[in-house]
């Protein structure tokens, strides 16, 4: 990648798909969301809060998510984030066709080493 903003591109598609991935499990707010993720990666992704809403923000713009009023495990007001079935289709076309970039980039970064 020749600049940041294609670093930002990359993350911001991945950070997409982990999202609607996530919220396939469950609705969720975007602190667990973050939480989510920080675990499951074993602590080696930190979604920022500058990158989890505008993700959030665009997945609802294009109709993959939907989002309510709810309140926290703490009884703050919040918002819940769903998967609609537009989410789901999407979701579905491009994990596979992520799963095919990481193979390419997997393969490209082994012959670079050998």
């Amino acid at each position: 990648m020749s600049n940041s903003a294609d670093r930002r591109d990359l993350f911001s598609g991945a950070l997409e798909l982990m999202i609607l991935h996530t919220l396939r499990l469950k609705p969720m707010h975007g602190y667990a969301l973050a939480k989510h993720i920080k675990q499951v990666s074993e602590d080696l992704l930190h979604i920022e809060e500058g990158s989890l809403y505008p993700a959030l923000q665009r997945l609802l713009k294009e109709g993959l998510l939907e989002a309510e009023s709810g309140v926290s495990a703490k009884g703050r007001p919040t918002r819940i984030y769903r998967l609609t079935g537009a989410g789901r289709r999407h979701l579905k076309r491009e994990a596979s066709s992520f799963d095919r970039m990481l193979t390419g980039i997997t393969r490209v970064l082994a012959a670079a080493e050998a």
